[in-house]
């Protein structure tokens, strides 16, 4: 049985009679997230409802894509799928709804923070992007509104509406990821691999301590000035692997010396520790390096001295299960879609026993 509630500019959450007291926490492109408590179990949950599932195919591959991936994940630094429901029929199906752990903030509106905490809230982040990478998934929009604090100072990944198989073509889509914390390779439109969500931590983490957004472009050309005004212009090596034409773009730009990351990120208001900010630093600028082929792996991450202290093999080495990697070359007609996610949330219910 189900009941109805309703919110401002027509929202409506059709949910099962058991999630009540549902409050409005997070509406966007993709969807909107109420949390709510389970009367049954007594919990509290997070029910994300994806909007626009089957505007087009685009949109019903996105949809497809973050229910299966999320139907893998079992690691405690990513959110868990609790539930996926609908209220309607396979006939009249438009409603998908996700329910999922409950967060109680996000990395923007943590405030600041001692090295203690940041060290083990980056481990952790660490320990879910190194899941998804061994599961064969790319984050791809990892941002501060994307991952999850508790006030335990535990740490779950979120939404992986913008996720996908890991590739090794280099050509995937260029437009994903906030501009902000997109990486060089994205805004150039080059290809990717894993290491563009290693870009999103250093800006994340880089964020939180200059206290600003590091590259606040207003478009992608001027996302690219930010970076380098920052970072200094690439190495000749760099620019030579560019194709023709993004080379004579990068050529033409002003000449720019790197910031010191002295400059950049200084000592902690809230814990003056030299030697832990120094560590920081390094880290960082193993992170946000231009050219893909020298920036760190998050195996290499891991085992920096800044997060390494909280390293525990089975916090690290957990076994992820394989994200099936043609559902990226998948071609189906909407109703096609349709009926596939509507068999994955039948598939989800009949295993979990709802």
């Amino acid at each position: 049985m189900y009941h109805s509630i309703s919110f401002d500019q027509g929202l409506v959450f059709n949910v099962p009679v058991k999630y009540q007291e549902l409050n409005l926490i997070g509406f966007g492109s993709q969807g909107s997230v109420c949390s709510a408590i389970n009367t049954i179990t007594g919990e509290r949950v997070a029910i994300k409802k994806l909007s626009k599932a089957f505007q087009n195919t685009v949109f019903a591959r996105r949809a497809y894509r973050e229910l299966t991936i999320m139907k893998l994940m079992n690691h405690k630094n990513v959110v868990k799928l609790l539930e996926v429901f609908t209220p309607q029929t396979l006939t009249d199906f438009q409603d998908i709804y996700l329910v999922m752990d409950f967060v109680e903030a996000t990395l923007d509106s943590c405030g600041e923070l001692n090295h203690k905490r940041l060290s083990f809230l980056l481990y952790q982040l660490l320990c879910g992007v190194k899941y998804l990478h061994s599961a064969g998934i790319i984050h791809r929009d990892l941002k501060p509104s994307n991952v999850g604090v508790n006030s335990n100072c535990t740490l779950k990944i979120l939404d992986f509406g913008l996720s996908r198989a890991i590739c090794h073509s280099w050509k995937m889509s260029p437009y994903v990821v906030t501009r902000y914390y997109r990486a060089p390779e994205i805004i150039l439109g080059i290809g990717y691999k894993e290491n563009v969500d290693i870009w999103s931590i250093g800006c994340i983490f880089g964020e939180i301590i200059a206290g600003r957004v590091l590259f606040r472009g207003t478009d992608q050309i001027n996302q690219w000035n930010k970076i380098i005004e920052l970072l200094g212009t690439p190495s000749k090596d760099f620019i030579d692997s560019l194709t023709p034409d993004i080379q004579r773009y990068v050529q033409h730009l002003q000449y720019y010396s790197p910031t010191p990351f002295e400059n950049i990120f200084k000592v902690l208001e809230s814990d003056q520790n030299p030697e832990a900010m120094a560590q920081l630093r390094d880290l960082l600028s193993r992170m946000l390096i231009i050219d893909p082929r020298q920036r760190m792996t998050v195996d290499q991450a891991l085992h920096h001295p800044y997060v390494y202290i909280w390293y525990e093999d089975e916090e690290v080495m957990v076994k992820s299960p394989r994200y099936d990697r043609s559902i990226e070359s998948l071609e189906y007609s909407l109703e096609q879609w349709k009926e596939l996610i509507f068999a994955e949330i039948t598939d989800f219910d009949s295993r979990n026993g709802f």
